[in-house]
């Protein structure tokens, strides 16, 4: 059991007011956009690695963390990968709060989630 709250870390590619509204609908949680630690540019490799020294979940449209091939599961604390179109802001919050209001917050921890426009998809990693 974890006692300590979601770390989420937002890829350069989900807008910085979806970490604003995250903060909001999620107060508990560590929000942090890849903008407010300094990792803007960096590659998906470096934010892996910053992702698994800081515990953290990585929120992205990149379907590359999505690739066990890339990122094999079970090394790292979670990934939600967005898979919506179109990518707007609406959007985006519209498949967040799908996802909060059909998961628990212990199945979002150390598993590999995919959000479509229509459906969640959970794995265990």
């Amino acid at each position: 059991m974890h006692d300590h709250p979601l770390n989420i870390l937002l890829d350069q590619n989900v807008p910085m007011p979806i970490a604003d509204w995250l903060k909001k609908q999620q107060p508990t949680w560590l929000i942090q956009h890849v903008k407010d630690v300094g990792l803007e540019g960096k590659s998906d490799a470096f934010l892996y690695r910053w992702a698994q020294d800081h515990k953290a979940i990585i929120l992205t449209f990149d379907e590359d963390f999505a690739d066990a091939r890339m990122y094999p599961y079970g090394r790292y604390y979670g990934v939600i990968r967005l898979r919506i179109w179109p990518t707007t802001i609406e959007n985006t919050e519209n498949a967040l709060s799908r996802l909060f209001a059909s998961v628990q917050e212990t199945e979002i921890r150390d598993h590999l989630i995919i959000i479509d426009n229509n459906k969640i998809r959970i794995r265990k990693i």
